[in-house]
């Protein structure tokens, strides 16, 4: 496993930015409670009131204040922590439910794998998002574990699909063969033999339903339908439509999560174009040109 990153990492420039960008931002989020003590000490930079209302940005201020007084700098780094949150909820539950039916369909085949493909192109054609704005509209009240759920429970399907696929490709080949004929079970099997080689195709499923999270959740925020007692990136865009905020000259507000948001895009991106250059042959000549 740390021989294959080694490799992508060695060998994948698009792959070596992405993923430093990306740690860039998980390190900030990860961070930002120990950046508002350094800025602020114990004085409390996102409460109502503290401080005077749409400054612009300074030496203390860094991107300025909101409405309310509040620093934005901090609220940005927040919210990115949030956002983070529910995509790694989100992502993590829905990549494990996707290769768990993926493996199962396809390497058992026959009638558990029509069942299971038919189970995941049912939630495939079901919109989504309709459902989600009519969840959001009547469960207001809920916690960053609720949302990653909620949001886990309609990607899934994308990549069980994905995976399943190279499941069926990969048990005919010879060394599975091999390995029935050596009387290896199952499990020994799936996690010896078929798991190693689709760990980029689950890396690519996991990044892909992460960042979908993330944007899901931006999405429900900015037409105001999300979980209004949690502060991310889609609820400061939400407050800047709703206030005004780039008529009144507080641009940072809105431009802060926008260029988050956009660092993520271009990251995860990145990190995805890396792997399918070196993993998926019909591209690797393409990448080498």
């Amino acid at each position: 496993m740390f021989g294959s990153f080694a490799r992508i990492w060695r060998e994948s420039p698009k792959f070596r930015l992405g993923l430093s960008i990306l740690l860039i931002l998980v390190v900030l989020a990860l961070v930002h409670s120990l950046i508002s003590n350094l800025l602020f000490g114990d004085t409390n930079p996102l409460e109502i009131g503290g401080d005077a209302p749409w400054q612009t940005p300074g030496p203390i201020h860094w991107l300025g204040t909101d409405r309310y007084g509040r620093d934005l700098f901090i609220m940005t780094l927040s919210g990115l922590a949030v956002s983070l949150e529910v995509a790694v909820i989100a992502g993590l539950l829905s990549t494990l439910i996707g290769v768990i039916v993926a493996f199962v369909a396809g390497y058992k085949g026959g009638t558990v794998d029509g069942v299971l493909k038919t189970t995941t192109d049912m939630f495939l054609v079901v919109p989504s998002f309709p459902l989600l704005l009519t969840l959001s509209a009547y469960v207001r009240h809920v916690t960053v574990i609720d949302v990653g759920i909620l949001l886990a429970i309609f990607s899934w399907p994308f990549a069980a699909r994905t995976i399943r696929s190279q499941v069926l490709s990969l048990r005919s080949r010879p060394y599975v063969e091999l390995a029935r004929v050596t009387n290896l079970g199952d499990f020994e099997i799936i996690f010896q033999e078929l798991l190693p080689n689709l760990l980029p195709y689950i890396g690519v499923g996991l990044a892909t339903a992460s960042l979908g999270a993330i944007f899901a959740l931006v999405g429900l925020e900015v037409i105001g339908l999300g979980p209004g007692n949690i502060i991310d990136l889609g609820l400061m865009i939400n407050w800047a439509i709703t206030w005004g905020a780039l008529s009144l000259g507080a641009w940072p507000i809105f431009v802060a999560p926008v260029v988050i948001l956009s660092l993520l895009f271009i990251s995860v991106n990145l990190i995805n174009i890396g792997l399918e250059e070196l993993y998926n042959p019909r591209l690797r000549g393409t990448a080498g040109a």
